[in-house]
């Protein structure tokens, strides 16, 4: 766990944010290969190129226990539901949301929309 913060990518534009949460199923095996799936070396690139085609700028996957946190940056004109409409159209991420499903609490045959919960912004500060 790092206490060093982690360091942020200016996009040279206003951008906005979305924090979403999903759960992983509670065994350890099956949460250290998840993570492995997601980092550079094994995640899929079609995925990656995916999630930049439909507009997002930056998306980060923190992980606590079982819990997962998704932050997605994007432009001001981004218009979620059409982008993720979009998403689940691409080649293959259909493919990784059902592989990906054997690690998280989710309906078989879910989408990435359907999985990740949107969280409402509590508080802030400035």
């Amino acid at each position: 766990m790092s206490t060093e913060g982690f360091i942020q990518k200016r996009h040279g534009q206003p951008v906005k944010r979305y924090v979403q949460t999903m759960d992983l199923k509670d065994d350890p095996a099956l949460i250290a290969e998840y993570r492995r799936r997601h980092d550079s070396e094994h995640s899929w690139k079609e995925i990656r190129d995916g999630i930049r085609e439909v507009g997002i700028l930056e998306m980060e996957i923190y992980i606590i226990g079982t819990r997962l946190v998704m932050i997605v940056e994007t432009p001001l004109d981004f218009d979620w539901n059409k982008a993720m409409a979009r998403l689940a159209t691409l080649p293959r991420q259909q493919e990784w949301e059902d592989y990906m499903a054997m690690f998280q609490q989710c309906a078989e045959g879910a989408t990435s929309d359907e999985k990740w919960q949107m969280m409402d912004r509590m508080f802030y500060l400035y």
